[in-house]
């Protein structure tokens, strides 16, 4: 079926913003002032304690979550969101949002096919919504971000500034129901509050998902204690070492949004790996398969390997955000967006015992421009890597697209007056469809941003098609779910709308921007 292009009415040309116009091969040319392409888009808030020394504390591996129930139709697991406190700066003890006393929260692993509940327990001050980051899930369990779970007792408002007749809250508890017929991946779950979601992960709602087949059985990839799952997240603290952030409202149940200096993301000036600053992991001279998830709210990373002799060792990508690649990419630097995650191997063979291998971000400075170290204390077994990985990527073709869309993710001014975060053109309103799709339709989506955007899709997966008219970067392998946009960048997206008809959204997932508007209805029928 050919291209369908949108009408450009003057509003979506508003939305596609000043400085960018079609071109006749139907990509997205860029103003020449937005060429320059910063680090990052946000700014940093900073700690007001001592921060300790790198690699001074050990790698903590979140705990495996033990169902409650297993039959023949699956496992049913348990979760309560409450307080608790953790050390997380070596003397100083901080209170943290989290599922089940643990930050990041326990790690789900199931099966594809098999299906899963979770049953969370609302025992935090603030309403909550559970999103499944990633999973093929039906709208009623996705998260959205009116679908209230109210504390016992809750007697404020829904906890978010416009109404939704279609919202579904509970009272204390619900039940997500996950069917996780889906390729094997790396998913990760997180609160996804309207008006709140940025504070609520910051605070230390998030925990990673495993799903695994047999596809990725038969490789034989690294696994036990060779496969490390790596949340990177920056945090920011206070004097008394509690984590510090810059919400309008500090309670989180009235005005939402940050304070102005921070409307463009906030930016912490502690690296933690699973919980913990800068940490060192002891290994072997094995291959190790490193599941990697950038956890911040808006910091963008660019990953090195570097010895301690100054060698750079390749970071060898096997999976994407949506699972195994059809074959191993290499690469020297790795940038990552909020919300994306890679499935890599290092090979730590030629390091020599005793000696270290840092994690570095290339994109930061001072303290933030290093992540972890890894230091070899044994000597290990090598294997080759496969080079054939996975034969069940879709292979969509944009002749088959039902429809090409055009959409801008862009700063702007909200309903109120004040600063926000749009997607052509508009806030986000529950009330309102933005974008219809047929089940079972392929799609081409054309994105454009002016600043930093992590574009986020649920529901389904994607390839990325091009980028500024261009061919995709080697770090756009595989099937995707998060796609970095950078500064002044177009680029095109598709997929088939396929799994369940509802309610879904796409958004972008810097948690700040999300918070202020970036987000936009998705209704597949």
């Amino acid at each position: 079926m050919p291209d369908v292009n949108l009408p450009v009415t003057r509003r979506r040309m508003l939305g596609i913003g000043a400085g960018i116009g079609f071109v006749a091969a139907g990509g997205l040319a860029l103003s020449t002032g937005w060429a320059r392409r910063p680090a990052e888009t946000g700014e940093v808030l900073r700690s007001e304690v001592p921060l300790p020394q790198a690699f001074s504390v050990p790698l903590p591996i979140p705990p495996v979550l033990a169902p409650i129930q297993s039959t023949p139709d699956g496992e049913r697991y348990e979760l309560i969101q409450r307080e608790a406190e953790a050390e997380i700066l070596p003397g100083f003890t901080t209170r943290l949002w989290t599922y089940d006393g643990v930050f990041p929260g326990p790690t789900i692993e199931s099966r594809r096919g098999r299906p899963v509940t979770v049953a969370h327990r609302n025992e935090l001050p603030v309403p909550t919504v559970v999103h499944l980051h990633g999973g093929r899930t039906p709208a009623a369990s996705d998260g959205y971000p009116t679908d209230l779970v109210l504390p016992e007792g809750w007697t404020g408002h829904d906890g978010h500034h416009m109404a939704d007749d279609r919202a579904q809250v509970t009272n204390a508890s619900r039940e997500y129901g996950f069917p996780l017929d889906q390729r094997a991946a790396m998913l990760w779950y997180h609160d996804h509050r309207m008006d709140f979601t940025a504070p609520a992960i910051w605070k230390g709602l998030a925990g990673m998902h495993f799903v695994r087949d047999d596809v990725e059985d038969a490789l034989d990839l690294p696994g036990g204690d060779h496969e490390l799952p790596l949340m990177v997240a920056d945090r920011a603290f206070d004097a008394e070492g509690q984590l510090a952030y810059p919400a309008l409202d500090p309670t989180l149940t009235g005005e939402h949004g940050v304070e102005e200096p921070y409307v463009a993301g906030v930016l912490g000036d502690v690296v933690l790996v699973n919980g913990a600053p800068w940490p060192e992991h002891e290994v072997d001279t094995g291959i190790y398969r490193l599941r990697l998830l950038n956890g911040s709210n808006a910091r963008h990373y660019e990953f090195e390997a570097v010895t301690d002799e100054g060698r750079t060792l390749p970071l060898v990508q096997i999976g994407a955000d949506q699972g195994l690649l059809a074959a191993p990419v290499e690469h020297q630097r790795l940038p990552v967006a909020p919300a994306e995650r890679y499935d890599l191997l290092l090979d730590f063979g030629e390091v020599p015992l005793g000696s270290g291998v840092r994690l570095v971000n290339r994109l930061g400075t001072g303290r933030t421009a290093e992540v972890m170290r890894f230091k070899a204390v044994r000597p290990g077994q090598r294997a080759p890597i496969p080079q054939t990985l996975a034969d069940d990527l879709p292979s969509w073709d944009r002749s088959e697209a039902a429809q090409v869309r055009d959409l801008a993710f862009r700063s702007g001014r909200m309903d109120d007056g004040r600063h926000g975060w749009l997607v052509d053109g508009l806030p986000f309103d529950p009330a309102r469809t933005d974008v219809t799709a047929r089940l079972g339709d392929v799609e081409v989506w054309r994105l454009v941003a002016d600043v930093h955007h992590p574009v986020h899709l649920h529901l389904v997966g994607f390839r990325i098609l091009s980028r500024g008219g261009g061919d995709p970067l080697p770090h756009d392998a595989g099937l995707k779910d998060t796609v970095s946009l950078r500064p002044g960048e177009s680029a095109e997206i598709i997929t088939r709308f396929e799994g369940y008809r509802g309610r879904y959204l796409f958004h972008c997932h810097n948690a700040e921007h999300e918070d202020m508007g970036m987000m936009a209805n998705l209704e597949i029928v």
